[in-house]
């Protein structure tokens, strides 16, 4: 594979897998157009061909509907029939057998749920399908598989979406706003409750009595420091002075 046409299979497998959710194993849903061409310019190992088309493990499907048109085209087209019912089966849920184009296009739907690449070599079913978002198309090309980049609908479903997404409604705005006075009303109920629990509970929080109390009396302490004086002593046998 060339090199310029590897980076364009990277960057349509990067669009689907961001965009609409691809994960590997890829599934690849095959119509019997598609397992004819493989056959016919011997792209064999099929998983090993559309595996390095897409850079990544992939897993091959088709459906009952697909394998029935397949055995009514006789005998030209038996080991096409053959290589299919070798495929894993989609389910298509079609009690009575439909075409493959309309089977494929059931199975796709409106968004592709089950996130298939979708392998065929009809024209105008790859022309419906790029009206389809998130369908990613795979055809083949003598001995060379190609994945169609995404169509401009596509690209164009991805910008309303991200538009869509980033901006909202009025009716959101209003709902949101609703939702945030809820959450602020709840917020101080609950502040306001927590402090009335602090004040009951926490002896800490209560007045404190700032009375002045004596505590000298109690003690037995005066207030000040009494000294006795010492009297004269009198000789009564010395002589008067005068």
């Amino acid at each position: 594979m060339k090199v310029k046409k590897q980076k364009r299979h990277r960057k349509t497998v990067r669009f689907f897998s961001v965009c609409f959710g691809f994960r590997q194993p890829f599934k690849v849903l095959c119509d019997g157009t598609f397992v004819h061409h493989l056959l016919v310019n011997n792209i064999m190992p099929a998983d090993t061909a559309l595996s390095n088309c897409l850079c990544a493990p992939v897993k091959l499907f088709t459906t009952r509907c697909i394998l029935a048109e397949l055995k009514t085209l006789g005998a030209s087209y038996s080991h096409s029939f053959q290589a299919a019912n070798k495929l894993t089966i989609a389910r298509c849920d079609h009690e009575k057998r439909k075409g493959a184009d309309a089977c494929m296009l059931d199975v796709i739907g409106q968004n592709n749920p089950e996130h298939f690449f979708v392998a065929t070599q009809h024209v105008d079913l790859r022309n419906k399908l790029q009206e389809v978002p998130g369908v990613p198309l795979i055809f083949g090309l003598r001995n060379a598989l190609f994945l169609e980049p995404p169509s401009s609908f596509q690209h164009q479903f991805v910008k309303a979406s991200e538009e869509k997404r980033l901006h909202m409604t009025e009716k959101d705005h209003k709902l949101l706003e609703r939702k945030t006075r809820g959450l602020l009303e709840n917020e101080d109920v609950a502040q306001s409750k927590d402090v009335e629990g602090l004040e009951s509970h926490d002896p800490g929080l209560q007045a404190h009595n700032t009375r002045k109390r004596s505590t000298g009396k109690k003690l037995g302490v005066k207030d000040r420091v009494q000294f006795k004086r010492k009297k004269a002593k009198v000789n009564s046998l010395s002589p008067h002075p005068f």
